[in-house]
């Protein structure tokens, strides 16, 4: 009989997002290039995972290395289908990293990296690594490219990391979790090695969920960002079921990122949003960073056009006039009333002192203060019986 059949397929058309918070890298030292890389040509940019998949990166490949590309963009886009990706695959440092090729990946992505995952899994976690990242984030960042970094190192033994290297990095956070079932595990399992096994690492996850989040949320959000990852572990294998209890609150309190779960709820999710700031710190956590660089991006986009044009001075006073006064604070003002009406900002406020001698210095000073969205990390709930209510 004649017949006339359809199969539906999906992933052909990748979603778009608005904005440009969801524009991130991920860049992978490594010396096995897939085919669809060259020397001259390390950076390419890829939607969906079939795109990877027609450049070599595949399931099924012979180099464990090229496996882990694999894994590590299936897991962004399962978490973000929609993320808008540059990938990197630069050769192992000689000697100490110094992260050079973030540039590179920045400058590629001309200037829009948000967000910047960097797998280094077979080289040991250290302090100076956190410090060469730190250096060249700062970099970008007084080019007018910030962006944050989130960085999968070796993990050699999860109880023997060093818990006082936080401090004065707040665009470098390290995760040291992984996935211990499934794809994750597997990958763990094949690594050639067995006597110093790289770390397959979550970084896939985790890139994936703050390129997803707005730029105020947390990562660690628990109702809006599941994990996905059905049994949480480190990067030395260890699970997290198998780490004393104490020893788990210390790598938290140490600023580092893994999966965890909770009791009486299913699924698995971030520990926190640590950066490697102090805890003090303003920038203490990815979404204080991500708010502000989109605040100051944004500011700068109304701001810029005005350098080299006039103001003007009250003849009597020779002080700023009002207008002049008003208008750059209008101006300065009007990223932030568009973050505010996305709930990405609580409030804000532009001042401008009107008593600046613009005459003989050419500069004027603004005082911007926004006031960020608060993130609920604790509850605290006091019960017990009454005789009535």
């Amino acid at each position: 009989m004649q017949s006339l059949t359809f199969e539906r397929t999906n992933g052909n058309i990748p979603r778009k997002l608005a904005g440009e918070d969801h524009i991130s890298g991920i860049m992978f030292y490594m010396d096995t290039l897939p085919s669809g890389f060259t020397e001259t040509e390390r950076i390419k940019a890829i939607s969906q995972i079939e795109t990877a998949e027609k450049l070599g990166i595949t399931a099924d490949a012979e180099e464990w290395s090229i496996r882990l590309v694999h894994y590590q963009l299936s897991e962004i886009f399962r978490i973000n289908p929609a993320i808008s990706l540059y990938v990197g695959i630069f050769p192992k440092a000689e000697g100490a990293n110094t992260y050079a090729d973030t540039k590179k990946m920045q400058n590629f992505a001309g200037g829009r990296l948000r967000q910047l995952g960097i797998w280094e899994g077979d080289v040991a976690f250290s302090k100076e690594s956190l410090t060469a990242l730190q250096g060249v984030a700062a970099t970008l960042e007084g080019q007018d490219m910030p962006l944050s970094i989130l960085y999968a190192p070796k993990v050699a033994a999860v109880a023997s990391l060093p818990t006082d290297v936080a401090g004065d990095k707040e665009r470098v956070s390290v995760i040291i979790g992984q996935a211990g079932s499934s794809t994750g595990a597997t990958l763990y399992a094949d690594e050639d090695n067995t006597t110093a096994k790289a770390s397959v690492s979550g970084l896939g996850v985790l890139l994936g969920i703050v390129s997803l989040a707005s730029v105020h949320e947390s990562p660690a959000w628990i109702e809006k960002f599941p994990a996905g990852i059905d049994v949480p572990a480190f990067g030395d294998g260890t699970l997290l079921t198998a780490l004393d209890r104490a020893v788990v609150e210390s790598l938290d309190a140490a600023r580092y990122l893994f999966f965890v779960t909770y009791s009486g709820l299913s699924g698995s999710y971030l520990n926190d949003s640590h950066t490697m700031d102090n805890a003090t710190s303003d920038y203490a956590y990815i979404e204080n960073v991500r708010t502000m660089d989109k605040a100051v991006r944004g500011i700068r986009t109304y701001l810029l056009p005005k350098l080299g044009g006039n103001v003007y001075i009250d003849k009597s006073t020779g002080q700023l006039q009002t207008h002049s006064v008003e208008y750059l604070q209008t101006t300065a003002q009007k990223a932030l009333e568009d973050m505010e009406k996305a709930g990405e900002l609580s409030g804000y406020v532009a001042e401008i002192d009107p008593d600046q001698n613009v005459l003989a210095t050419s500069e004027i000073e603004i005082v911007i203060r926004p006031v960020g969205v608060g993130v609920v990390r604790c509850i605290k709930v006091k019960i017990g019986y009454a005789e009535s209510v």
